[in-house]
């Protein structure tokens, strides 16, 4: 796939993942230096986040969706052990 390509973090913002997936997303933008308009921090229990949690078949959280600007399914890391930084970064560049 060539292009550029969306990362989406679903999470509970009140949740014992909480500081986890907010630490996480420090580093990532602070260390890869990703743009904010190819990451979208999405609450899942909100109307935006149940509806993107049932497109992507997301069941666990956190969950990270990495998706092309279409739309279409890419890749997905789910439940509480994070991925590295560099293996969501690297979605977050231009192809």
């Amino acid at each position: 796939y060539t292009g550029h390509m969306k990362v989406l973090v679903l999470y509970r913002p009140f949740s014992e993942h909480a500081r986890k997936v907010e630490e996480f997303l420090r580093d990532l933008q602070r260390q890869h230096d990703v743009e904010q308009k190819n990451l979208q921090v999405i609450d899942i229990d909100s109307r935006d986040g149940i509806s993107t949690a049932s497109l992507y078949d997301v069941m666990t959280t956190p969950a990270i969706v990495v998706i092309t600007d279409a739309g279409g399914y890419v890749t997905s890391w789910t439940g509480p052990d994070l991925p590295l930084l560099r293996d969501v970064a690297v979605y977050t560049f231009a192809r």
